[in-house]
């Protein structure tokens, strides 16, 4: 039964099929390979979707597109350019610094690229072309899958189950998120140096610094609030989602004054494709879950790995090995809901940290979407600046390689990723 779901998934997946219904197919073949009773897909599909925090992932979105309706981005850009924009990478820094509160809402990283891309390419192509401004757009995107909240974490301790919790995922985040944050900002003063790039914005002024952090000073205490009040156990990321929404449909009409009630069902929308896409994915996948359990897949598998290996950190370098391949290849929330269920136990017995393994998971798959030749921030990037993917390449490497060394330290020094979660008592 496994191995005719796993060829029909393959076949399907080769053929371009969307992932969602490749599962779907595949996991019907599966049952009737099987000889198992149809009904249990509907029934398994129901189970996977009927859980309250998945809500946190539509809020989260709806969040962001919200934000970016109301004008507030432009608020974290002309805040971040009063800082930084008259140094080396000026509008580079100015990109990765709204990146990073932008992740701090929408928990996404094409949510990010695509609102940072339409907003900061058009004035970065000018200063550095459009190969280089789209890679940094890109990265600093990538931030949003790193930086709590994060809808990717959410959809790793949905899988996992009781072992790890979204709130100690989401602060095994931070430290590695600014890590990330800080060398995107080395890697593009020293490549803007280097290229002789023109410096950016306007003169260093108290006042005017003063001025752009009070005018984005109520931006800037949203993801503390939001990010805050999980960690506290004030709420869960569900309500915490939905605070956010309230925080930025009260910013929209009250603060900047640009959103308009027009804007709303478009926001609603996009939240909702997004949503509709995860939710197909968790649905169809629940099934080939399923028959895999049933085949004893699981079991075997660990058997496996434990005659090949009794080593934790073995262990570690295969399933990141595998990561790294899968996350070339494979959309992020199919690999999450496939893997997760079968990789997150065997980890356990292995005595590895589950923040740490998650974490590590999540994070292979984040480089993922940015490596070849099926990264999809690159093609959203390629989309939004009509540029073609070896252009793109160009420029993006070095960021891709410094995600990867980023990657190994905290393989390497898992105190990196486990000591802020520990130390707030996850």
């Amino acid at each position: 039964m496994t191995l005719s779901i796993v060829i029909t998934f393959l076949v399907f997946a080769f053929l371009r099929m969307p992932l969602a219904f490749a599962l779907g197919l595949a996991s019907l073949v599966g049952l009737f390979v099987g000889d198992m009773d149809f009904s249990v897909m509907p029934q398994r599909m129901m189970h996977s979707i009927d859980n309250f925090p998945l809500m946190a992932i539509p809020l989260f979105m709806l969040a962001g597109e919200l934000m970016v309706a109301a004008g507030i981005l432009q608020r974290l850009v002309d805040f971040a350019n009063s800082l930084i924009g008259r140094v080396h990478g000026g509008l580079a820094h100015v990109a990765i610094l709204a990146g990073m509160v932008l992740a701090a809402v929408s928990g996404a990283a094409v949510a990010s690229a695509s609102a940072l891309g339409s907003s900061l390419v058009p004035s970065m192509r000018e200063k550095y072309g459009t190969g280089y401004s789209s890679a940094v757009v890109a990265s600093a995107a990538n931030l949003g899958a790193i930086i709590p909240p994060s809808n990717a974490m959410i959809v790793y301790a949905l899988m996992a189950g009781s072992s790890v919790s979204v709130g100690g995922l989401f602060m095994a985040g931070v430290v590695p998120g600014i890590i990330l944050a800080v060398g995107f900002m080395g890697l593009a003063s020293f490549i803007s140096a280097k290229r002789r790039y023109p410096l950016t914005g306007g003169s260093l002024g108290l006042k005017h610094v003063l001025v752009q952090t009070w005018r984005a000073l109520p931006i800037l205490l949203m993801p503390i609030v939001v990010v805050g009040g999980i960690v506290a156990g004030a709420f869960t990321a569900t309500e915490g989602a939905a605070i956010a929404v309230v925080y930025a449909i009260f910013m929209g009409f009250f603060v900047t004054r640009k959103l308009r009630l027009s804007d709303i069902p478009k926001a609603m929308f996009n939240a909702a494709v997004t949503a509709a896409m995860v939710g197909a994915l968790i649905a169809f996948a629940s099934t080939m879950t399923f028959a895999f359990t049933i085949d004893l897949v699981p079991i075997q598998l660990a058997n496996w790995l434990q005659d090949f290996t009794s080593d934790p950190q073995v262990f570690l370098l295969l399933v990141m090995g595998l990561l790294i391949l899968v996350g070339m290849f494979i959309e992020s929330n199919a690999a999450y809901i496939m893997l997760v269920p079968l990789l997150a136990p065997i980890a356990l017995a292995y005595g590895i940290d589950p923040l740490l393994f998650g974490f590590l998971f999540v994070m292979n798959l984040v480089v993922g979407m940015m490596t070849p030749p099926v990264g999809v921030l690159l093609f959203v990037m390629c989309g939004i600046s009509n540029i073609n993917l070896s252009e793109l390449m160009k420029s993006a490497w070095p960021f891709i390689v410094f995600q990867y060394a980023v990657l190994a330290a905290c393989f390497l020094f898992p105190g990196i990723v486990t000591w802020l979660p520990r130390a707030l008592g996850y």
